[in-house]
């Protein structure tokens, strides 16, 4: 074994992480509890075989990468800078209240100031990984609610970028209770933040360009080995060059190299390639981040821990929930927000490892950041759980207020009532928007149904009318006006919401033409089942056209043929 601490590592790792995980799922708890257990078994604290941890967390950070470019090949520059107007001054916020409340505990313990600084901003940030499976996980990537918190993450990593470069130029000065030159100070903060802005602009000007264009000719060979070849080198290459050019994070570089890819057109292509290794490796992220877990601070520091888990779990949280309603965003959006960034993860044990490094935090103090991490880690599925629990309540909230708008003397926000023979579309999403482009082009009164608020914003300053509600309901069925329609278009892509609106629809108007989009067979099935008069199926219709083309072709050939 000590002859491939490798090999070793990734075997033991992936082996302990299915076995613990499998426990877990009999146990009815969440399967990343089963991978931490994994590492702690394999740690250096527990007695028996100890993995590598180095190579452990080198191997977890390709999981990051991957999982960065996985979410940058889904989310467009558009989508980033949707949400700059909450996402920038949220996480600068919340990060902030999460650093004081760290300095707070640590003059209470009598740490010094420069380890309470370090140990609360330890704590201010979320993990990227812990968030976005969770956001996978419930299919919110694709919602307001997964790019604000998409948003969020990009803010707080370049605000940890900008912190890990400030700490050797500080750290030492402040260890030692001496001044810090504000010249020097100023200096280094505008060379870290050129480097970042000079990444960013040659990402949006050459990435944009040249790696969609690297992709076309790599697909042009017609080796899918070599294109999986391709999309790997681009993430991780783009992610290691940018992290020792410009002093960015492997995790933003990937993020960038995923989003200029997503110019490409064979994106979805390149993120199926991606998927399997990017699985295998945050596996490895939850076992490197157990391996870390000193069990004894827990016994000899119980208070500290639960102290430091507390402004995790509900400082920041809270903070969040705040900042959020405040930007008059729904609540729904707010308790997503607040749930999601109940936990630490990565970045906070890179940051209290340099802090360490630079002897500005005690070795004591670190591991009870991992502790409290871990903890948290383990409680953020359970909090979604609960964050599940309140959805009906959430519906019927937002259903009364919904309703009480809608009594009150307030114009009702794209009302249908003077509406007839219109074409409604429910959903604006990627489908959505391109149905309705072609109904507009087309002349087609257009009525759309759309519950995020900025989708909904976006429509009205278009000047299209819109029902905003989840169209599952009757009442918001209602308010479009279906008994007099032409047509109802559902791009829902769940299955079993498209069939719930399709249902309700069909019983609100059962002559209404309804045509709905599927991406299996079962959703077909189930779909029609619910009243739809057409369900439209990718490989279906992808079928259907080339039959079509065929026949097409044949048909016109076959008199030159006679003649």
């Amino acid at each position: 074994m000590h002859e491939a601490p490798l090999i070793a590592t990734l075997v033991s790792g992936i082996v302990l992480a299915f076995v613990f995980a499998a426990l877990a799922h009999r146990l009815k708890l969440p399967a990343l509890a089963g991978y931490l257990l994994a590492g702690v078994v394999v740690g250096p604290f527990t007695p028996g075989y100890v993995a590598d941890g180095h190579i452990a967390h080198e191997l977890a950070e390709v999981g990051v990468v991957l999982l960065m470019f996985g979410v940058g090949l889904h989310f467009s520059l558009k989508d980033l800078l949707s949400v700059k107007s909450i996402a920038i001054p949220g996480a600068l916020g919340q990060m902030a209240v999460a650093t004081v409340l760290g300095l707070l505990l640590g003059w209470a313990l009598g740490w010094p100031f420069a380890q309470g600084l370090v140990f609360g901003l330890a704590l201010s940030v979320a993990s990227t990984v812990v968030l976005l499976r969770a956001m996978e996980e419930r299919r919110l990537m694709e919602t307001e609610r997964g790019r604000v918190a998409v948003g969020w993450l990009i803010v707080e990593d370049l605000a940890m970028v900008l912190a890990l470069v400030l700490l050797p130029a500080v750290g030492g000065a402040l260890a030692a209770g001496q001044g810090v030159s504000f010249a020097a100070l100023a200096g280094t903060v505008g060379l870290a933040i050129g480097k970042v802005a000079l990444f960013v602009a040659l990402m949006l000007v050459v990435g944009k360009r040249l790696i969609p264009w690297i992709l076309a000719r790599v697909a042009i060979s017609g080796s899918r080995e070599l294109f999986r070849l391709a999309v790997l080198a681009i993430a991780l290459g783009v992610a290691f060059g940018v992290a020792g050019v410009f002093g960015v994070s492997f995790e933003l570089g990937a993020f960038f190299a995923g989003m200029m890819m997503g110019e490409s057109k064979l994106a979805h292509d390149a993120a199926e390639e991606t998927l399997p290794l990017r699985d295998a490796f945050a596996v490895l992220f939850f076992v490197s981040i157990g391996m870390l877990f000193n069990y004894r601070v827990v016994l000899t520091e119980p208070l500290v821990v639960l102290a430091a888990l507390a402004i995790i779990v509900l400082g920041k949280s809270l903070a969040a929930f705040a900042i959020v309603l405040v930007s008059r965003r729904p609540l729904r959006t707010a308790l997503t927000i607040a749930v999601s960034l109940a936990q630490i993860g990565e970045f906070s044990f890179i940051l209290i490892g340099v802090g360490v490094a630079q002897q500005m935090v005690s070795k004591e103090a670190q591991d009870v950041l991992l502790a409290a991490a871990i903890v948290s880690i383990l409680l953020n599925p359970l909090l979604f759980k609960l964050f599940d629990h309140a959805k009906p309540w959430l519906d019927a909230r937002e259903a009364a207020q919904a309703a009480a708008f809608k009594a009150s003397d307030e114009p009702t926000p794209g009302p249908a009532d003077d509406l007839a023979g219109h074409v409604v579309v429910v959903g604006y999403g990627r489908v959505g928007r391109l149905l309705c482009e072609e109904l507009l082009r087309q002349g087609n009164t257009l009525l759309v149904m759309e519950m995020e608020a900025e989708r909904v914003d976006e429509l009205r300053e278009q000047g299209i009318r819109t029902v905003s509600g989840h169209a599952a309901r009757d009442e918001a069925l209602a308010a479009a006006n279906l008994g007099v329609a032409r047509a109802l278009l559902v791009t829902a892509p769940d299955a079993f919401e498209a069939g719930e609106i399709v249902r309700v629809a069909r019983r609100l108007n059962p002559r209404l033409p309804i045509y709905a989009r599927a991406g299996s067979g079962a959703a077909v099935a189930h779909l029609r089942e619910q009243g739809a008069d057409l369900v439209v199926s990718g490989e279906h219709e992808m079928a259907r056209g080339m039959l079509d083309s065929l026949l097409a072709h044949n048909a016109g050939a076959m008199p030159a043929t006679a003649a």
